[in-house]
């Protein structure tokens, strides 16, 4: 794992306790792309479930899950896939 991803995940751990999150970079799949960095670690997909989203819409659970990494969005991070989900959703 990358350092971006480390901190991704961590951002994400700690924006979400308890959660089950799953982070994959994507990147080989953007190469040569506009926002494609050389060396990777600029397009990510994550699948967060966690009991917290119960009663959040898809964009509110979209937009705190950005809000978690929006750090990263000022370094490498260029865009990230997400799936937001409460457990009952994810089974």
């Amino acid at each position: 794992m990358g350092e971006t991803a480390k901190r991704i995940q961590s951002a994400l751990e700690t924006a979400f306790p308890g959660a089950y999150i799953a982070l994959q970079d994507e990147s080989a799949l953007h190469e040569g792309h506009a926002g494609a960095p050389d060396g990777g670690e600029s397009h990510f997909a994550v699948a967060v479930v966690w009991n917290g989203f119960e009663g959040m819409n898809r964009v509110a659970r979209h937009r705190a899950v950005n809000a978690a990494v929006d750090a990263e969005f000022s370094g490498r991070l260029h865009a990230l896939r997400i799936r937001a989900l409460t457990p009952e959703e994810a089974e």
